[in-house]
C-alpha cells in the first residue's frame, strides 16, 4: 500500500532547470477518485437507473476513466504547488510534466521540469560612471532649423533647364537585369529631389543636366549590402524618361513664414524663440535617454546573469507579435522569425531581472503620478482620453502592466542619481546628428 505522505525530490539538472519528483499516496488518490465518482453519481444519468442509485460498478463502467484523469489532474497542479512552496523554489514559467506512473497498488507519481529565477546579487553600483553630453546651442543651430522650416514650407516651380543638383524631377523609370523588371522595379511620375539621397548615388547621377522630355538609359551597380539579396552586388540596366524639372522657391523669411506654422502673434521672433524651445527640449530628451542607457549598459555589463528560457521565449514571442502588428501582418506564417529577436528579448529579460532585484532592495513602489501621466501619453490617441484615463487607473489588470515599467524607469532615475557624472561639452548639431548606439 502507498505511503502516508507526499513524496518531493528536487534534483538540480542545470544553472537554472530543475526536476522535481513527486509521489503521492496510493490510499489518498484512490479515496479522491472514489469521492469524486460519488459525486458524479449522485447527478448522472444512465438509462436503466436513477439518478443517485447508480451502482458502483456500472459508474465505473461509464465514467471511471474520466473521473480518474481529471482527479489526477488537479492532483498533479494541487501537490506541484505545494512542493515547490515547501521546498522554496521560485519558477519561471510554467512546468513540463512528464513520467506520470498510476500503477494498481502503488504510489502516483510524476516528473515536474521546469526553471527557475536566477540568484541575484547586484554588483558595481558603487562604480556607475557617466558621462553626461553639455548640449550648447549655437546662433547657427537656430539659422539651420529656421532654414528646414522654410524647406518644408517651399514651393516648386518648373522650369525650361538642365537638372541640377537640388533641383526636382519628375520621371518614369524601368529597371532590368537581362530584360526581366527586376522587383519594384518600375515607377510613374515620380518625383526626385537630386541630392537627398532619395535613390542611390549611381542612379541619381545620370539623371543631372536632363531636360523635360529627354531620355536615357545607364547601368546601376547595387551595393552588396542592398537590403534585397536579390539585388545585392547586381548590375541594373535602367532607362528613363524626364517629364519635368522644378526647382524649389523657399517661402519667405518673415512673419508669414511664422503664420504658416500656426503662429497668430509675435511674428518670426516668436518662431525663432519656440525653435530654440524645442531644440532644448529635444536636446534634454536625448541627454536624459542617453544617460539611462549609459546606466542600463552599465548594469547588464557587470552583471551577466543567466536567465530562464521559457522567459526570452514568452519575450520573443510578444516582440514577434507587436512586430506583426506594426506590419499589418495577420498570416503567422508571414511573421518575422522568432529568432530574430531572440538577443534583444535576452537583453530585455536580463534587465527587468536586475531592475526587480534593485526594486526589492531598494523597496521601491511605483509612483501614482507617474502612473497617471504614463497612462495619459497612451490616451492621447483616442476621442475621449479623460474617459480612457480613468477607466485604465481603475483596472487592476491594466495597471498591473504598466506600474511595472513605471517602477524600472524610477529605478534607473535612482541609479542615475547614484552615479558619478562627467560633463561633457557638445554642439547641438554634432549631438543631435550623432547616431544612438
Amino acid at each position: 500500500m502507498g505511503n502516508k505522505s507526499m513524496i518531493v525530490n528536487v534534483e538540480k539538472i542545470a544553472t537554472l532547470e530543475r526536476k522535481m519528483s513527486v509521489e503521492l499516496p496510493f490510499d489518498d488518490v484512490e479515496q479522491k477518485i472514489a469521492d469524486k465518482l460519488i459525486s458524479v453519481g449522485r447527478t448522472a444519468k444512465i438509462k436503466g437507473f436513477r439518478p443517485g442509485k447508480i451502482p458502483e460498478k456500472v459508474l465505473k463502467q461509464h465514467y471511471g476513466l474520466q473521473v480518474r484523469q481529471e482527479v489526477l489532474s488537479d492532483l498533479i497542479q494541487q501537490s506541484y504547488v505545494k512542493a515547490i512552496k515547501e521546498n522554496n523554489l521560485n519558477p519561471a514559467g510554467s512546468p513540463t510534466i512528464e513520467k506520470t506512473s498510476d500503477k494498481e497498488g502503488e504510489n502516483f507519481s510524476y516528473t515536474a521540469i521546469f526553471e527557475v529565477f536566477p540568484d541575484i546579487t547586484l554588483k558595481g553600483l558603487d562604480k556607475i560612471k557617466i558621462e553626461r553630453p553639455e548640449v550648447t546651442i549655437s546662433h547657427s543651430d537656430c539659422e539651420d532649423m529656421l532654414e528646414n522650416l522654410r524647406h518644408q514650407k517651399a514651393t516648386w516651380s518648373e522650369i525650361n533647364s538642365k537638372c541640377q543638383e537640388g533641383h526636382r524631377i519628375t520621371v518614369d523609370f524601368s529597371g532590368r537585369i537581362k530584360d526581366e523588371v527586376i522587383k519594384n522595379g518600375e515607377g510613374t511620375d515620380v518625383a526626385i529631389v537630386l541630392g537627398k539621397g532619395q535613390m542611390l548615388p549611381d542612379f541619381e547621377k545620370p539623371l543631372i543636366g536632363m531636360m523635360s522630355g529627354e531620355e536615357k538609359s545607364f547601368k546601376v551597380k547595387f551595393p552588396k549590402d542592398y537590403h534585397s539579396e536579390d539585388l545585392s552586388g547586381k548590375d541594373v540596366d535602367f532607362h528613363v524618361k524626364a517629364h519635368k524639372v522644378e526647382q524649389e522657391i523657399l517661402h519667405p523669411l518673415d512673419d508669414s513664414l511664422a503664420e504658416s506654422y500656426g503662429i497668430k502673434k509675435g511674428g518670426l521672433k516668436k518662431l525663432q524663440e519656440d525653435i530654440t524651445s524645442n531644440m532644448e527640449r529635444e536636446s534634454t530628451h536625448k541627454v536624459n535617454q542617453d544617460v539611462k542607457n549609459q546606466v542600463v549598459d552599465f548594469l547588464l555589463k557587470k552583471n551577466p546573469i543567466e536567465v530562464p528560457k521559457a522567459l526570452v521565449n514568452k519575450e520573443a514571442h510578444n516582440m514577434q507579435h507587436q512586430a506583426m502588428q506594426q506590419l499589418g501582418i495577420t498570416d503567422h506564417e508571414k511573421a518575422p522569425p522568432v529568432e530574430n529577436f531572440k538577443e534583444t528579448a535576452e537583453k530585455r529579460v536580463r534587465l527587468g531581472l536586475l531592475l526587480g532585484q534593485y526594486v526589492e532592495e531598494n523597496s521601491l513602489k511605483a509612483d501614482p503620478e507617474r502612473v497617471r501621466r504614463r497612462v495619459e501619453e497612451m490616451s492621447t490617441g483616442y476621442e475621449n482620453p479623460k474617459e480612457i484615463v480613468e477607466t485604465y487607473l481603475t483596472n487592476p489588470q491594466f495597471l498591473s502592466q504598466i506600474e511595472p515599467i513605471v517602477l524600472e524607469d524610477q529605478a534607473i532615475e535612482l541609479l542615475v542619481s547614484n552615479g558619478k557624472e562627467k560633463m561633457k561639452k557638445v554642439s547641438f548639431k554634432e549631438y543631435m546628428n550623432k547616431e544612438n548606439k
